[in-house]
């Protein structure tokens, strides 16, 4: 008698999983998966997803579904997977399919990924074929968003397109037991891209390996190089070279905002920074971006001047880890352009935009698609924060905005322009475009504009702008001949919160930035706002006081200073500017403040930062945004024993609120030019007169919103100042707390409006 079961009926399953499962090698990790739990059926990239059906007993259905959720490859996340049975076939073997272009949106973007230890080990190994090739990679590293040109992820689609895989390539390619099996990015010294240096005229220098040499020397030398990376240019320097920061700072008129440096391994970071361990998983992430670490004080000062942060990127192509290795020290790799332009892409545009400034180029073959700054990030408040979102981490995906029936596109504001797509899928965010002030910033933006959703398979339709008429991106808005809707820019910045936490209801808004155009035509910037997705209203604000010349006091913090004291007269306070102007151009900014002639009227915090830096002779005059705040900040940090007692007063009985910064004219009065400690109570006052605000409004959440919240200081301050009065707080975290999150912020006040909520 035979007691053995008979043998389970085979079923079959169709699986969709969606989320970051295109170029990280899915398709072959579902191939071995089939193979380890003798799987029948086929795998495939479809438009928004992988698909995938097999075949086989139920038990061995539920182990491959299981693992497949559990245990998918180490640069895949899965955001949705769902099962469904169909009938079987009852045919043999697994199979890699084709693509299938499909319908409807796409919002599985493969990211750039940093070069994987595999591929490094690879790349220093005499005995391998690839051993110094500098465009190695694999299903779990290399270039993904810059050199995409169309979805799904297939070589065809990519910058290797035009690059015939050699007969090794194409062995590796179909061996299921080789790393590179089905790699869309296989390449070697014989089939792939290579190198050549060129002079300031284009002449062909050198090739390969004698280019990456002879650009070594040059740098050894004290040149300025700029090399093709992987998402546009860097000009690199020797970091340990003063003369040659110098001379990139002229060249690039740069004088003083921070320039990244790139150094070789963590125990080198450490030799030259602090690296709490949070900032090390970031560094050494799939990402690799730019993280904002202590300095030791090891490099030039002329590195990141009056900064005890520096920008700091691990080399994460095998190009800037060769670069690094044979240059044996740390380099200066800032981004491959003039001041207020977009990265430079190619050689050609590199040797016109570029000239005067780099002495040589480091150019290849392989072409950047979608061209793409360093991300930057930094820990605060014991979280990892983005500053910028690109390389990486863009474009960002954000399927917590699903199910809106609205589609189209928010076009963000005027500096750190990004834009937002939204579809029933979810919302995607562009990487980082950059301030669009000159021609050429704004060329990217709108070709931006016009090729992630037709990649994406989104609607081009503008939906929704910055309130401001006179942002670019909202003449682009209004050129369209779309009805746009113009969202004032403070309640976009809450609403970006709202939407990456998902938190719907009521919320206050703290948005404190440098300006934005608020409701009555004046300059906000110091705001709480009770917001909704659809509606917001101003309950509470800073003292509002008036701007010299408008525009001009963003670059002059001595004219928000004189501005301060318009509104708060205080002449001893005010005598310590008496060296920041000529006595005409005092005579004539108090003329114009005591008519009202050429004067904006501000409630910015970030103006307010620059009037108290001018005041204590920290800046005057600024050369790049945020220098006469960032001073600020550093001064309150170095502060060391008691903080001086300063409180900035709550006025209920006005609409709105009014918070009253003049007090600080008296400590800054009495204590003269003690820096340090007016600035760590100024950064006091303001976080505790935010917590009163907040907890007047309790139990609703708070959100932390603004371009003023990358100050590590004011932010942590504020949230430990919330949290003693029982407050909920939410920050920024995937998107900055700048004007990058706008156009996600636009994009779901949007979405709510137009999909039947009245919208005030």
């Amino acid at each position: 008698m035979n007691d053995a079961a008979p043998p389970a009926i085979a079923q079959r399953l169709r699986i969709e999983v969606r989320g970051q499962v295109q170029g990280v090698g899915f398709r072959p990790f579902v191939y071995r998966l089939a193979g380890r739990h003798a799987m029948e059926g086929w795998v495939r990239n479809d438009r928004n997803s992988v698909t995938i059906e097999v075949e086989g007993p139920p038990p061995q259905l539920e182990a491959f579904v299981r693992e497949l959720r559990e245990r998918p490859p180490p640069r895949a996340h899965i955001e949705g997977l769902r099962s469904w049975p169909v009938a079987a076939d009852g045919r043999h073997g697994f199979a890699i399919h084709d693509s299938a272009a499909g319908d409807g949106a796409d919002l599985s973007v493969p990211l750039d990924l940093a070069l994987c230890e595999a591929c490094r080990a690879e790349l220093f190994d005499p005995a391998s074929r690839r051993h110094r090739y500098p465009f190695i990679a694999c299903p779990d590293c290399g270039p993904r968003w810059s050199a995409l040109a169309a979805l799904p992820y297939d070589r065809a689609n990519t910058a290797l397109a035009g690059f015939a895989p050699c007969p090794h390539c194409t062995a590796e390619y179909e061996d299921p037991d080789d790393r590179r099996f089905h790699a869309q990015n296989n390449a070697c010294a014989g089939c792939g891209p290579q190198l050549e240096l060129w002079d300031g005229n284009g002449a062909v220098l050198a090739r390969r390996e004698d280019a990456l040499r002879e650009a070594v020397q040059a740098l050894r030398g004290g040149a300025v190089v700029a090399v093709k990376g992987l998402g546009g240019f860097h000009l690199m320097v020797d970091a340990r070279n003063a003369d040659a920061i110098a001379a990139l700072r002229t060249r690039k008129q740069r004088p003083h905002k921070p320039l990244a440096v790139m150094l070789d391994g963590v125990t080198e970071i450490k030799r030259h920074c602090e690296l709490p361990q949070p900032a090390r998983a970031a560094l050494c992430s799939p990402a690799a971006p730019i993280v904002l670490l202590r300095s030791r004080g090891t490099l030039p000062e002329l590195i990141a001047p009056g900064n005890p942060w520096l920008g700091v990127m691990l080399p994460y192509t095998p190009l800037h880890q060769l670069l690094l290795r044979d240059r044996g020290l740390p380099l200066v790799a800032t981004s491959g352009n003039r001041s207020g332009e977009p990265l430079c892409r190619d050689g050609d545009e590199a040797l016109t935009r570029l000239r005067g400034i780099a002495d040589l180029f480091l150019v290849h073959d392989r072409p950047i698609l979608q061209p793409v700054d360093d991300s930057v990030v930094q820990l605060a408040g014991g979280r990892m924060q983005v500053l910028r979102c690109a390389r990486g981490l863009a474009p960002l995906v954000l399927p917590g905005l699903e199910s809106h029936t609205v589609t189209g596109m928010a076009l963000g504001g005027h500096q750190k322009a990004t834009l937002a797509l939204g579809g029933p899928a979810g919302a995607v965010v562009s990487p980082h475009v950059g301030d669009l002030d000159s021609v050429e910033a704004v060329a990217a933006y709108r070709h931006l504009a016009e090729t992630l959703p037709a990649m994406l398979g989104l609607p081009a339709r503008p939906l929704a702008c910055d309130g401001h008429p006179d942002y670019r991106t909202s003449a682009f808005a209004h050129e369209s001949g779309s009805r746009v809707l113009a969202v004032q820019h403070h309640h976009a910045h809450v609403a970006a919160v709202m939407a990456e936490h998902a938190l719907d209801g009521e919320v206050l808004g703290v948005t404190w930035d440098g300006t934005g155009l608020g409701d009555d035509d004046t300059l906000w910037g110091g705001e709480f706002l009770l917001a909704t997705r659809t509606d917001c209203r101003r309950v509470a604000s800073l003292r509002e006081f008036l701007l010299p010349g408008g525009e001009a006091a963003m670059r002059e913090p001595r004219r928000a200073a004189l501005g301060l004291l318009h509104a708060a007269p205080d002449r001893e306070a005010g005598a310590l500017l008496e060296h920041s102007f000529t006595t005409r151009e005092r005579t004539t900014l108090q003329q114009m403040l005591a008519r009202g002639v050429q004067c904006v009227r501000t409630s910015s915090a970030g103006r307010l930062f620059d009037a108290v830096a001018a005041l204590l002779g920290l800046h005057a005059v600024t050369t790049f945004e945020g220098q006469a705040a960032m001073a600020l900040q550093f001064a309150a940090e170095r502060h060391q024993g008691a903080v001086p007692v300063l409180a900035f007063p709550l006025d209920r009985g006005v609409t709105p609120w009014r918070i009253d910064w003049s007090p600080v004219l008296g400590l800054i009065r009495q204590r003269g030019q003690d820096t340090t400690a007016v600035a760590a109570a100024f950064h006091r006052a303001l976080a505790a007169a935010i917590a009163e605000v907040a907890a007047a409004f309790a139990p609703r959440p708070v959100v932390l919103a603004g371009g003023c919240f990358q100050n590590r200081l004011l932010l942590e301050l504020s949230l430990a100042a919330l949290r003693a009065r029982g407050c909920e707080a939410h920050l920024p975290l995937r998107l900055p707390p700048n004007d990058g999150a706008l156009a996600l912020g636009q994009l779901a006040v949007a979405q709510a409006c137009l999909e039947g909520s009245p919208c005030a």
